[in-house]
């Protein structure tokens, strides 16, 4: 009789599903969602799942439309019986607003954390966003693993990068850019960035003239207006660089900026947190060890 856990995938992730579970060497759950004409959701578990540990495979690059579903499904496993449920959220939604900026505002990434904790066991994520919050368990009620992609970044900019330069965002991105430097035994500059809204960014570049024989090559942790990536490609065009190389964790780009960024940087590479065209580096090797240690893979 099996006994090691099924991995479900909401909408959305199937593929960093199947990949989780060929990793893990894990049965698939079958799940089945669809909208009722009114925008419902209807939700049904299809496995046997009594007695049985569940990975719940969810990447919140749409939390609103998706949250409520996760909600179902996981309340239906936990009333069909499952042992143990944990989230492996690739990308963790809702980490922005850590502090009330202005009077009313909700403090939203402790409030998704409150009803997240109400509905899984665990939680498994990738780089989350933190920024005030020095670690999860500042938030979270439930225990919560913090992944990182830097190693998987770094070796894939060894293994395709020419002559790299290493170029992170902002001040507060140097511990990780130098991580990625280093394993990837390349040079790094930081550059400095003040953001005025949530598409108005102004970055401060330094003359580069030193490394004018280098690839640059540009790392974040998320691209979601892209104008970060954007402003700072174009600013390194400006001084005669090279086309960078954009390599992010967490490929959101909203509206037009993939578009807008595919014009001015010769790659642009990103994990599979998120599922996305610019995908080439995965993270189902990483998720699958930290479940095997977490023993969440039976």
């Amino acid at each position: 009789m099996t006994t090691g856990p099924f991995v479900f995938a909401m909408p959305g992730s199937e593929r960093q599903g199947r990949d989780l579970a060929d990793r893990l060497g894990a049965e698939t759950g079958v799940l089945e969602t669809r909208r009722f004409p009114d925008g419902e959701s209807y939700v049904r578990i299809v496995s046997i799942v009594a007695g049985r540990d569940i990975v719940l495979v969810c990447s919140f690059a749409r939390p609103d439309d998706q949250f409520l579903r996760l909600v179902f499904a996981a309340r239906t496993l936990r009333e069909l019986g499952a042992a143990r449920i944990t989230l492996v959220a690739p990308y963790l939604a809702y980490m922005r607003q850590d502090k009330r900026f202005h009077a009313g505002e909700a403090v939203t990434s402790a409030q998704f954390a409150d009803l997240l904790s109400r509905e899984v066991d665990r939680l498994v994520t990738v780089d989350p966003h933190l920024h005030r919050h020095k670690a999860l368990s500042e938030i979270y009620a439930i225990p919560a693993v913090t992944l990182h992609a830097a190693p998987l970044l770094a070796d894939w900019i060894a293994a395709n990068v020419e002559r790299p330069l290493i170029i992170g965002p902002d001040i507060e991105s140097e511990q990780w850019v130098s991580e990625v430097a280093g394993r990837a035994g390349a040079p790094y500059v930081v550059l400095r960035k003040e953001r005025h809204g949530d598409r108005d960014v102004e970055i401060a570049i330094p003359d580069l003239g030193a490394w004018a024989g280098r690839r640059p090559v540009l790392i974040d942790d998320i691209a979601s207006s892209g104008r970060t990536l954007i402003e700072t490609a174009r600013g390194l065009i400006g001084q005669g660089m090279r086309a960078p190389d954009c390599v992010v964790v967490h490929a959101l780009f909203a509206d037009d900026a993939f578009a807008e960024l595919s014009r001015l940087a010769e790659r642009i590479v990103s994990t599979d947190t998120v599922a996305h065209p610019s995908n080439g580096i995965s993270v189902a090797g990483l998720l699958a060890d930290a479940l095997r240690d977490e023993g969440a893979a039976g």
